[in-house]
């Protein structure tokens, strides 16, 4: 009773809009869903972040599900990202937990930190393309055991970068994952950045619970909107062109990430 009369219709509104969106472009809800809970309903950056890492741990379950029944998930990736990620957002947790999460001086610092990840999205999604074809000349003539190491050393990155802006499992991993990786299918590329995503997003949202700025009734609201919103974005998905969408989603997360920072 108490989580149904906490339920806000204009957040699962919210949420609904964001999951088709995500439904359409594949991108992760934390670049779209953070800065809508931050921006337009002046929810505190660090209870938004905590929240939605919540989010996109319940959702991405799902997704890890769906990649995994078609064999479109590479564990040994998986895991070596974890490896990084999930020690490094242990030790960010830690660190935040020494200062007071939901001051004033915090929520400007998450707000930058969340401003420069979207804009970092946003250049990611526009310049895939030169990104690749400039970082194939560094990754090509590196072996196995040194792509090993820069895999756990990016998982390390993003757990840094997820535990403080809920940003950078999505877009910039996969860029991330497509330099490393050019010769596996996009399939399991992304598949595997989903099945990363569950595990450290789920580690930083207890640990976000923990630390008090995790909003349950909000995050159920949520999770009502965005599931419908998910499956219907899907569907159409293939009647919008990626190219008419990607840079239209760039320029949002851009103008976004601006306001944010300034």
């Amino acid at each position: 009773m108490a989580l149904l009369a906490a339920f806000k219709p204009l957040y699962a509104f919210s949420g609904f809009m964001v999951g088709l969106l995500v439904g359409q472009t594949g991108m992760g809800g934390g670049s779209l869903m953070t800065p809508v809970l931050v921006l337009l309903f002046g929810v505190h950056p660090a209870a938004a972040v905590g929240t939605d890492l919540l989010y996109a741990a319940a959702t991405k379950s799902v997704g890890t599900l769906v990649h995994g029944a078609n064999r479109s998930v590479n564990w040994r990736i998986t895991g070596l990202l974890a490896l990084g990620s999930l020690p490094m957002s242990a030790l960010t947790l830690y660190a935040l937990s020494k200062g007071a999460l939901m001051g004033p001086a915090e929520a400007r610092m998450i707000s930058h930190i969340l401003g420069v990840m979207l804009v970092l999205t946003a250049i990611s999604l526009l310049a895939r393309r030169l990104i690749l074809s400039r970082m194939a000349r560094v990754t090509d003539g590196l072996t196995v055991r040194q792509i090993s190491l820069l895999t756990v050393v990016t998982g390390a990155i993003l757990g840094v970068l997820v535990t403080i802006s809920s940003v950078g499992a999505g877009a910039l991993g996969v860029v991330a994952l497509l330099v490393l990786y050019p010769r596996l299918r996009m399939a399991t590329i992304v598949g595997s950045d989903v099945a990363h995503a569950v595990p450290l997003t789920l580690l930083a949202g207890v640990g976000h619970w923990w630390l008090g700025s995790v909003d349950v009734g909000l995050l159920m609201s949520l999770l009502i909107g965005s599931i419908p919103g998910v499956i219907l974005g899907s569907q159409i998905a293939q009647r919008v062109p990626d190219r008419v969408l990607r840079p239209i989603l760039a320029a949002t997360l851009a103008i976004v990430g601006g306001l944010l920072v300034v």
